[in-house]
């Protein structure tokens, strides 16, 4: 086995297990919370399926960028919300029923999306990109909805067992997930330094900061939905990224190392967000709490 292939597998497990804590903590309720609200659900799909493919192809044409760069853009722009998302959407005051029914609509959208993503996206720059959507869906079932799903029953069944291991699984999820990507970003350190300077941040910078402003305008008319798909359409899967990036292009090692650093990016922009949003909402407290009646 080769050393892209463990981290890879380190890669997935991470998810897996990350996945598998959410699911812990949800019911079938949460998971099918957006499947049952079309409207909610059709702006998800505008911002993070339509939208955000656009966005990364109007982002990759003004700069002279490295082709792993531009592959990063596509791939991210095509890949559903990582496991990560429902604790962010959580800090940001988001509901988990809206959190984690946005994570399984992204996952179930994507097994049709990518496909039709990327061949959209040949017919327009002329990149091949040739994942099947049969290979999609088992890398989308494998890695969320089948650990979502048996969280989901073992809380069912034994929610007290559910309850203590939600922690522990969660925390081993994300050491594997530190371990698998220190490899890449240490091993490409001088290549991830050059992205720096030729344009890449500002390019990576643009496009998660374009996918916070779409998710927030289109989040509709509850403020504590305007983070959380703010926060998805910003954020992406890096194990499917990667995947993708991997099968249509296992020449262009540099993608994976561009994935991470849009990942990193996309977490500290992220941050800033998450702070602008809860400044704006305890001034709106402080000024109704003091609104004359």
């Amino acid at each position: 086995m080769t050393v892209t292939a463990v981290i890879l597998l380190l890669l997935k497990t991470s998810i897996v297990l990350s996945v598998f804590a959410i699911g812990l903590k949800a019911t079938f309720a949460d998971a099918t919370f957006l499947l049952r609200r079309p409207a909610q659900l059709g702006r998800a799909f505008l911002s993070m399926n339509v939208l955000m493919p656009l966005v990364a192809l109007a982002v990759g044409a003004p700069f002279d960028l490295h082709p792993a760069v531009k592959i990063a853009l596509v791939v991210i722009a095509v890949s559903p919300t990582p496991p990560v998302f429902p604790k962010q959407a959580l800090k940001a005051g988001g509901t988990e029923a809206y959190a984690i029914g946005l994570l399984v609509a992204a996952a179930v959208v994507s097994v049709v999306i990518i496909p039709l993503s990327m061949e959209m996206i040949h017919r327009i720059t002329g990149i091949s990109l040739a994942m099947r959507s049969g290979s999609v869906a088992v890398l989308v079932l494998s890695t969320i909805l089948a650990p979502l799903v048996a969280g989901i029953v073992v809380r069912r069944v034994w929610s007290a067992v559910a309850d203590r291991a939600a922690g522990p699984v969660a925390v081993l999820g994300s050491g594997l997930l530190i371990a698998s990507a220190l490899p890449i970003m240490i091993g490409l350190s001088r290549t991830v330094l050059s992205f720096v300077t030729d344009g890449t941040i500002l390019g990576f910078g643009g496009f998660a900061l374009a996918g916070l402003f779409t998710g927030h305008v289109l989040g509709g008319p509850e403020p504590a939905d305007r983070p959380v798909l703010a926060l998805a359409t910003a954020s992406r899967h890096p194990a499917v990224a990667m995947a993708i990036a991997h099968t249509n292009f296992p020449d262009q090692r540099l993608a994976g190392a561009a994935v991470f650093l849009y990942v990193v990016l996309a977490a500290i922009l992220s941050g800033l967000y998450l702070s602008w949003v809860r400044r704006a909402s305890a001034r709106s407290t402080t000024v109704k709490a003091w609104k004359p009646r």
